[in-house]
Order: C-alpha cells, then structure tokens, then sequence
C-alpha cells in the first residue's frame, strides 16, 4: 500500500502567463507557494475476490473490470500511461475540488507519485511535474497553464519561468522572520463558489490576442513582487498594494473571471482594511486570500461574516510518499485489465 500527500498551491502574480499559447512567444513568469492544506492519493493492488478488477473512490465509486470504462479521465489516462492494473485507489483531500488551488494537478502529480512508489520506482519531483502536464493538457486535453503541476510537485515558495524550451524553478530566497511576517499578514476565505478551471481558461483564452498588454504587465510584476519579499527594508505592505493591482488586471483577461458577488466580497474586504487580494486560480469563484496588517483582521473577518476563513501556514516539501509498503504483485492471464 502506498498513501501519497501533495499540496495545494497559492498563486500570487503572473497567474495566465503560464499559459503554453502566451509562454512560448513572449515568456512567463509565476510567484506562487504550497501551503498546509493537502490531497491524499491511497493506492493498493486489488485483491482478486471480486468480479471486477479496478475500484476508484473520489467523489463517486467506480468498479470496471476495463480500464477503457473509468469515466475519471485523469485516472484512466494515468493507469494507461504507466502500464497500471488491479488497483484500488481512493482519493481524499482537506479542500474542496474545482475551488481555484490547483487541486487537479495536486491530484495529478499525487497519483502519479502514488503509482510509481507501487511499481517499486522513484519518480523525481521534475518527472512528476512534466508528466502531470502531459497528462492533463495532452491526454486529458484539458485547458490550463502549467504552474499548478509544478508547484504541487516541487513545494515551496518559487519563481517558476516558462521559456518556449520548458520551465525552470527558483526558490525565492528571503529569511524566514520575513517569510512568516507575510503569512501572518495573509487570510484567506472560502467564497462557496466553485467551477471547472478549464472553462474559465476557455472563457480567458477567447480573448487572449486582445489581452496581452493586460498579460505583459502582470508578468512583469512578478519581479517587482520577489523584489518586495528580497529586499528586507521593503514595507510587505507593498505586496499587499501590488496583490490589488495584479486582480484588477486579472479581472480585465476574462469575462468569467469575477462575478457581482465575487466582486463584492472584495469590496468589503477592502473597506474593512485589506490594502489587496486577489481570487486564486482561474476565476470565476473559489477562494480569495487577502493581505490584512494584523490589527485590521478582526475587522476583515467581521466584514466578511458568514464567508469561511480558512486559517493556513506556508510549506516547503511538495509531493511525497507519507506511507510505503511494499507488495508482491504479478499479472496474471485473466486477472482483468
């Protein structure tokens, strides 16, 4: 049996800018982080008693004696692409799906590393991010950019670049006075709102050409974001004043990315002391993380009474296997898929 851990991801700046269409003619750029909340990815080999040969439990149960009727496509195509079969997996998490995380990617790189562990194999945090891509933009053919794969895979506060060759990671580098200072002045709420990232993406790509200038200038202010945190008699509040301009320009990208109510949330938040804050992943709905000084918090929270916070804490690890006990296992004529 093995029970893989991944986190979700935060998206601070040059959110859509990871989108392969922008990338590969004029670069991109992402600040993100993974924070304490987590999907769990538990996968053992099936016992034959049954009379089927693959049991799935996500948010719905599935029993297929084929691999060809999973109706999941992620884990269809993922069992397809490492030779996968007799498996039981179940699929938990401390957040709800389809609320603007990532948490399809953090599904993604968690099954992934869950089923090579299976296999007796190490898969590196790199081969887990590209082949979570792969699967969800080429197999699955699901729109979407792709830092969510790469954060949940590698962990941490990063950097992420995209160039037409690929991506590279770079851990931000700022002490870790600093780094909790930030986590304290950041609170994060949960709107109740939530939709499929891929239609939004669609919504966004629509307009894309009318929309790179939008899309240059959030690029660029990802170096003036990592700057702030660097630069240690910088005020963090600048952060906060820059998450502000960064969602208003994300706003401008997409007609689906905020909604009246989304925009009031914001409104209030606003009103009772958040100098910023923006909507996490795509848009559309899910959660919103503002930065709050901390003797305005109480007032933030009374604002937005009613609405879920969902205290949180930066980590740094990524995907990895919490559990690992190994199986003997041998295919056999007629043992199914």
């Amino acid at each position: 049996m093995v029970i893989s851990q991944t986190p979700f991801r935060m998206s601070f700046f040059g959110g859509g800018t990871d989108m392969e269409s922008f990338f590969r003619e004029h670069g991109g750029k992402v600040l993100s982080t993974t924070f304490d909340k987590y999907c769990y990815v538990n996968v053992r080999h099936l016992p034959r008693f049954f009379d089927y040969s693959t049991e799935l439990s996500y948010s719905k149960i599935e029993r297929v004696t084929d691999v060809e009727d999973i109706c999941h496509p992620a884990i269809r195509n993922a069992m397809k692409l490492l030779d996968m079969h007799e498996i039981r997996l179940t699929y938990e998490a401390d957040l709800p799906a389809r609320s603007g995380l990532g948490t399809s990617s953090s599904f993604a790189v968690g099954m992934l590393n869950a089923f090579y562990a299976l296999k007796g194999k190490y898969a590196d945090k790199k081969r887990l991010a590209d082949e979570a891509i792969y699967l969800e933009r080429q197999l699955c053919q699901e729109a979407g950019g792709w830092q969510d794969q790469i954060a949940a895979a590698y962990g941490g506060f990063n950097r992420i670049e995209f160039r037409e060759d690929g991506y590279e990671v770079f851990p931000v580098i700022f002490s870790r006075e600093r780094k909790q200072e930030l986590n304290e002045h950041l609170m994060m709420f949960f709107t109740g709102f939530t939709r499929f990232s891929a239609d939004i993406q669609k919504s966004t790509q629509l307009s894309a050409k009318d929309k790179t200038a939008q899309l240059l200038e959030m690029l660029s202010l990802v170096t003036e974001a990592e700057r702030i945190l660097v630069n240690g008699k910088s005020s963090l509040n600048e952060f906060g004043r820059l998450l502000n301009h960064t969602w208003n320009l994300k706003r401008q990208t997409g007609d689906k990315i905020s909604t009246e109510g989304i925009d009031l949330i914001y409104e209030k938040a606003l009103k009772a002391g958040a100098l910023g804050g923006k909507l996490l992943g795509a848009g559309g709905g899910g959660f919103f993380v503002f930065y709050v000084e901390p003797d305005r918090q109480k007032q933030v929270r009374e604002a937005l009474e009613g609405i879920l916070h969902v205290p949180f804490r930066f980590e740094d690890g990524g995907t990895k296997i919490i559990h690992y006990t190994p199986e003997e296992y041998s295919r056999t004529e007629g043992s199914g898929i």
